[in-house]
Parts: structure tokens; sequence; C-alpha cells
């Protein structure tokens, strides 16, 4: 039997591996960082919170730009690149808005690639085989995410506090990140523009998208409203007293775990159907969150982290899947940009409403809202997804 491992799969997934490695090595230390050159938490805030929101805004305008090129490559290349040149930028210089301008580039740079990668993904692959493929990818990426902060944990462990230098060494899995997309090539297809659609062309594309991905498109974005950023959950690790490198190390094993679970989840999914596995992974993300706010003890923390790699590894890379195979092939990165780039915006609404709620009423409440709002969320895509039949991909 054929292989479904393709050349540009194998490529494109060890391109993610290579830049989620220099992407996580900064990623425990990034608010450290920042704060040692002057930053303060409200500075942090913003610069965070415009950093996702130029990711947020760019994903759907240039997922519509690569359908109307019919071009993924130099999306691709491109995007990466932005992201891997901007690591140094952050160590050269400490300037408020030098940094802005890096951090904003680094966003950028997902914003351009994530919806062409996956829409590259889904065009190496058939709808029978999507949970291996972007199952495959999520492993490798998440390999990446792995080492990253493993890297990080020893170089601080010889080196404390010398966080600018880690800036230079992260150039080096993004410099390999950008020499394996040069091997990346293009696939044959019909021209169908030359020009650059506007900016907020890609919002049209919800009133002509068939109704199976408006139902999910709604569910998984109410999902992303109640799912805050991982940063609440080591928070809540660090809130009850263990140490930092405690903190990373359990960042470590979700990571571990999660590309462990990521292909099997993958083979199963296109073997009893995606909505099922996602439907699953979703009532796991309720339950992890719900006894996240009665945690205390370490092996309740390992035991609970294990569980949320499951649901990562049934959500993540199952979702954009589910959508590549419910609408025609010349929308595929349009489709998951629209939905990428407001997940981005949901996901900065839904931290500040974690936020928010974590002052006001305590991590405990916090965690147990979430863990509610899933629960109905689930509920609805249940009832929702259950009997409709999926359009199979066309060209």
């Amino acid at each position: 039997m054929k292989s479904f491992l393709t050349r540009t799969i194998l490529l494109v997934s060890f391109v993610s591996l290579f830049t989620d490695i220099a992407s996580e090595m900064l990623y425990p230390v990034m608010p450290v960082y920042l704060r040692s050159i002057g930053f303060s938490v409200i500075l942090i805030g913003i610069l965070e919170g415009l950093a996702e929101a130029t990711a947020g805004f760019s994903k759907g305008y240039f997922g519509k730009f690569s359908d109307v090129l019919t071009k993924r490559v130099p999306f691709v290349r491109w995007g990466y690149t932005l992201s891997a040149l901007s690591k140094p930028m952050m160590a050269a210089f400490t300037f408020p808005w030098w940094i802005f301008l890096a951090r904003t580039m680094d966003r950028l740079g997902k914003g351009v690639r994530t919806a062409a990668r996956d829409a590259m993904l889904s065009d190496e692959s058939t709808p029978e085989n999507k949970g291996k493929v972007f199952g495959f990818h999520r492993a490798l990426d998440t390999v990446g995410a792995a080492l990253g902060p493993f890297s990080a944990l020893i170089y601080l462990h010889y080196y404390p506090a010398h966080y600018r230098t880690m800036f230079i060494i992260a150039v080096i899995p993004g410099i390999i990140a950008i020499m394996l997309t040069l091997l990346l090539h293009e696939k044959p297809a019909v021209k169908r523009s030359t020009g650059s659609p506007g900016f907020f062309s890609h919002l049209s594309y919800w009133k002509t998208s068939n109704s199976y991905y408006k139902f999910l498109v709604a569910g998984l974005l109410a999902f992303t409203l109640f799912n805050s950023s991982d940063a609440f959950l080591l928070l809540a690790i660090k809130n009850k007293g263990f140490s930092d490198e405690a903190m990373i190390g359990f960042y470590i094993f979700y990571n571990l775990l999660y590309a462990l679970f990521a292909f099997p989840i993958g083979i199963l999914a296109d073997r009893i159907g995606l909505h099922k596995i996602l439907i699953a992974g979703l009532s796991v993300f309720s339950i992890v969150y719900f006894f996240m706010g009665f945690a205390l003890a370490f092996w309740q923390f390992a035991f609970l982290f294990g569980f949320y790699a499951l649901y990562a590894a049934s959500s993540e890379g199952i979702s954009k899947a589910l959508i590549s195979n419910v609408v025609e092939k010349k929308d595929t990165a349009t489709a998951i940009g629209f939905f990428s780039g407001f997940a981005s915006i949901f996901a900065l609404l839904a931290s500040s409403l974690a936020g928010l709620l974590w002052y006001s009423l305590g991590p405990q409440w916090m965690f147990i809202i979430s863990a509610s709002g899933v629960a109905l969320t689930t509920i609805y895509m249940s009832l929702v997804l259950k009997g409709r039949s999926i359009v199979k991909q066309t060209s």
C-alpha cells in the first residue's frame, strides 16, 4: 500500500519541528526577559495583544491570497522566514518600539504561513487519510515544542538569566527551517488571478460557505472563547508553590505526550470519524479544566497534564483536517484562514476573560467556568454534527 507520507508532508512537518524548537525555546522565558529589559506587566500585555491580533487578522487575508494565486510555497517560505528573522531582532536592541516590531514580525510570519501550510497538507492528502496527515504534522510540530523548552532548561541551568543569548541561539533551528522550505515545490494548478484580494475580502467566505462549515466553525469558535492560554495552566502550578523548573518540566511532559498521541489519534480519527474524535477531545478538555481548579499534589497535576495532551492531540490537527474535508479544494486556505484568524482573536478574548475571572473570583472558579462553557459547547457540537453528511472535498 502506498505511504501517505509524501515528500512535501515530510518537509512541511520538519519545517514546523525546527521552527517550534526556536519558538518554544523562548516561550517560557519571554515574560521574564521582557521584564528584565524594563517592560511593565501592562506593556507586556499590550505587546502580546498586538502581536496576536496581527496574527489573527493576517491569517484570513493570506489564506484568501493563497487561494486566489493558487500558490502555497511562497506563503509558507516567507512566513517561516519572517518568524526566524524576528528572533535575533529581539536581542539586538531593547528599545520598546523595536521589541514591538520584532514580536509583531514573528506573529505576522505565523499569519502569512498558517493557512497556506495547512492547505498544502490538505492538498497532499485525501479525505480518507486527513487525520493521519494532520496528526503526523502535529506530532513533529509538538516534538519541537518539547525540545525547545527542554533546551532552554538545560541552557539556563548552566547560564542563569542569560536571556539575550538564547534569542541568538534560537536562530540556528530557525535557519534550518528556512533552508528546508527551499526544497518545497509548488504543485501545478490552474491560475485564478494575479491580483491581491482586499484585506477583508476573506470575510465574505462565510456567506458562500456550506452549512456544515458554518455549524462546525461556530462550535469551534465558541470553544475557543473558553479556551484560555496554556499560561494559566502553568500559572496554576506556580500558584501551588512549585518551582520554575517544575513548571517548565510539566510543559515539556505535556508536549511529549501530545507528540506521542497525535499520530495514532489521527489514524483512529480516519477510521471512526474526525468529528467523533473532536467531540471526545472537547469532553476531555472540560473534565481536565474542572479538576485543575482542585489539583494540589504533583501526581494530580501530572495526571491532568497527561489528559490535557490527549485533548490537544484530539482537537488541534483534527479540527483543521475536518475543515479541509468539508470545503471545496479551491477554498481550502480561505476556509482555514477564516477560522484560524477568528480563533486567534477569540483566544485573545478568552485569555483576557480568564485573567479577569482569575483576579476577581480566583483560579478555581476560572477553571470551573471555563469547563462548564466547554461542556455546553461539546453538547452543541454533538447535536449539530451528528447525522450531518460530510461534504467530501472537491476541486
